[in-house]
């Protein structure tokens, strides 16, 4: 890729916010280049599907999606491909900790609800 390129894909980057997918509609890229901005918008390699099914890390875990109501949700996974973070455009947010068996021992949402099992 030149460098003029991936200075435009920087750019977008850097200009597009939430619904990140609505807003990449506008600039027409193509698939490869979707993935290499969504990349450094959630900071490691993905692949795009589309709105509906979102965007997926290398493992295949999905960490970004848009309803076709605008809403979108976020999901953020360890090195263990177990969830650990959660938000939506509702403004709800809950995380995770896990053992290293894979089990729940910590959950906590933005309605103060804490089960701790550590």
């Amino acid at each position: 890729m030149n460098a003029k390129h991936q200075k435009y894909i920087e750019y977008i980057a850097r200009d597009i916010e939430l619904p990140y997918l609505k807003y990449l509609n506008m600039y027409g890229l193509n698939k490869d280049d979707m993935n290499m901005v969504l990349g450094i918008v959630f900071n490691q390699p993905v692949f795009y599907i589309r709105p509906m099914n979102g965007v997926y890390n290398k493992n295949r875990c999905n960490i970004y999606r848009e309803m076709s109501d605008g809403s979108w949700e976020r999901r953020i996974y360890n090195k263990n491909n177990k969830h650990t973070y959660y938000e939506d455009s509702n403004g709800f947010w809950c995380k995770y900790e896990h053992d290293n068996n894979g089990y729940n021992i910590y959950y906590e949402d933005s309605y103060g609800v804490i089960e701790d099992n550590r």
